[in-house]
C-alpha cells in the first residue's frame, strides 16, 4: 500500500488558538492567545517538536510495513489502512523514541500522556467509519476528536474527513501539536485549547466523534452535539472489566444505541484546561 506525503510547512500559523479565561472554565471564543510558558520549557519543547529524520524513518516502504502488520491483526478498513500508510508517525513523538514510532506499541508524550498504538488508532478510526451516516458520505464528514495529544490521530483524521476539530486540554500539548500539525493546516483542521469533556458546541453537529481519554461515562454534551446519522467511539470505564472498554455509540431519530466493543487502556478523561 503506498501514499503520499504532506506538503512541506510553511510559517502561517492555525488561524485561531482558543483559549479559556481559566484553567476550569469553558472556551472562550472571544479571547485569543497562548499560554505563556518559562524560556527553559519552551526551548524544550522546541528541541522535542523538530521532526526526526533519518535511520530510513521517512521511507514510504517503513510506513507500509506497519500498514501490513496491522492487516495482519485484523485491520480491514481500507480508508484507514490508506490514511495510516501515508502519516509519518515518527514525526509526531519524542527524536528520542523515533525508532519505536512505527512498532504497535504506544509511546509517552510528556505530561503523563501517550500516543495509542496504531492498532488503536485504527481500530476506532474503522469503527466510525462504519457508522451510518460516514456510510452515506463515504467519508467521516465533520469529525470532532477529544484530545489532541501529539497531533498524530487528528492527522490521520485529516486524511478520511471533510473537517477536523480536535481539543486537548494541555497547554504544552496544544502548543506542540499545533507546529506538527502545520503541514496539515489546508485539511480544514481546527485546533481548540480547551475542556474537551465540553465538546466544542460553535462547529456541532459532528457526523463522527472519537475520544483519546476514558471516563465513567460519556459527557451529555457529546451526546448534544453528535448528529443525527452520526457514530461516537470512546473508551468507557466498565466495571465488569475492571478498566476501559471501547464503547460505539450511534444516534438515531428516536435516541441512542450504544454497543460495546474490546477491552482497551487509555489516560483518564478530566475536565478543564491548564
Amino acid at each position: 500500500m503506498s501514499g503520499s506525503r504532506p506538503p512541506p510547512p510553511r510559517r502561517s500559523r492555525f488561524p485561531a488558538s482558543v483559549s479559556p479565561s481559566s484553567p476550569a472554565s469553558a472556551p472562550s471564543r472571544a479571547q485569543v492567545l497562548r499560554p505563556q510558558r518559562p524560556v527553559e520549557q519552551a526551548a524544550q519543547d522546541a528541541a522535542r517538536s523538530v521532526a526526526p529524520s533519518g535511520m530510513g524513518l521517512d521511507s514510504e516502504a517503513v510506513r507500509r510495513r506497519m500498514v501490513q502488520r496491522l492487516e495482519q491483526g485484523g485491520l480491514r478498513c481500507e480508508p484507514v489502512l490508506r490514511a495510516l500508510a501515508q502519516v509519518p508517525r515518527h514525526q509526531f513523538v519524542d527524536s528520542a523514541l523515533a525508532a519505536q514510532a512505527y512498532e504497535d506499541t504506544s509511546l509517552p508524550i510528556g505530561l503523563g500522556q501517550t500516543i495509542s498504538k496504531p492498532s488503536v488508532v485504527g481500530r476506532m478510526l474503522s469503527l466510525l467509519h462504519d457508522g451510518v451516516r460516514a456510510r452515506e458520505l463515504g467519508h467521516l464528514g465533520k469529525a470532532l476528536e477529544i484530545g489532541t495529544g501529539c497531533g498524530y490521530q487528528a492527522a490521520v483524521l485529516c486524511l478520511l474527513a471533510r473537517q477536523v476539530v480536535s481539543i486537548e486540554r494541555l497547554a504544552p500539548l496544544h502548543e506542540q501539536a499545533r507546529q506538527r500539525l502545520d503541514p496539515w493546516r489546508g485539511h480544514g483542521l481546527m485546533l481548540i485549547w480547551g475542556d474537551g469533556r465540553l465538546g466544542h458546541a460553535p462547529s456541532a453537529p459532528y457526523d463522527s466523534m472519537v475520544a483519546a481519554a476514558g471516563g465513567d461515562e460519556v459527557p451529555p454534551a457529546w451526546l448534544e452535539q453528535l448528529a443525527v446519522g452520526g457514530r461516537l467511539v470512546a473508551p468507557v470505564h466498565s466495571e465488569t472489566h475492571g478498566g476501559h472498554m471501547l464503547l460505539v455509540v450511534d444516534r438515531h431519530e428516536g435516541g441512542y444505541t450504544r454497543t460495546l466493543h474490546e477491552p482497551v487502556h487509555f489516560v483518564p478523561l478530566k475536565s478543564g484546561a491548564q
